[in-house]
């Protein structure tokens, strides 16, 4: 969605990797930004993109650290699931594995299937290692990319 501040959704997410990096966060890579159709009901397009980030943070207080960026932005996280929002940051893969807590499930369980995901992610990162079934980010996006080739 549009921003009051930031403007466009590209904008936005420059201006989320900027506030990560306000936070204490280092951002060692950014994907190049990709349009994706929706999920669930919304009829929006999606803005998308992937970064690589050094965070002194564990897992759960990273994944604090982001939804409290997400609230700056607007987030709010209550009515529809799969509805338009602002900014969602997502913790999809951690350089220490798996990590699982009542929370927070990393690897995240659904990019493997997303194209939004590992379009970007394997623009910075193909040899990352899924530490679930030990493929690369480049492999599923080659397999997905083969199994579905328009979307």
């Amino acid at each position: 969605m549009r921003h009051p501040r930031h403007g466009d959704p590209r904008r936005v997410l420059a201006a989320a990797l900027e506030a990560l990096g306000a936070v204490g966060h280092e951002v060692l890579a950014a994907s190049p930004v990709v349009s994706s159709e929706p999920l669930g009901p919304s009829r929006r397009r999606y803005a998308n993109a992937a970064a690589i980030i050094s965070s002194a943070m564990g897992p759960d207080a990273l994944l604090d650290s982001l939804q409290t960026i997400e609230r700056s932005f607007g987030r709010r996280r209550r009515g529809q699931q799969w509805g338009a929002r602002v900014l969602d940051l997502d913790i999809v893969l951690w350089s220490q594995g798996a990590w699982s807590s009542g929370r927070l499930l990393v690897p995240h369980p659904q990019f493997r299937r997303r194209r939004f995901v590992l379009g970007p992610a394997a623009a910075i990162a193909p040899s990352w290692i899924d530490p679930v079934t030990a493929l690369t980010v480049r492999q599923f996006h080659a397999r997905l990319t083969r199994a579905n080739p328009v979307h």
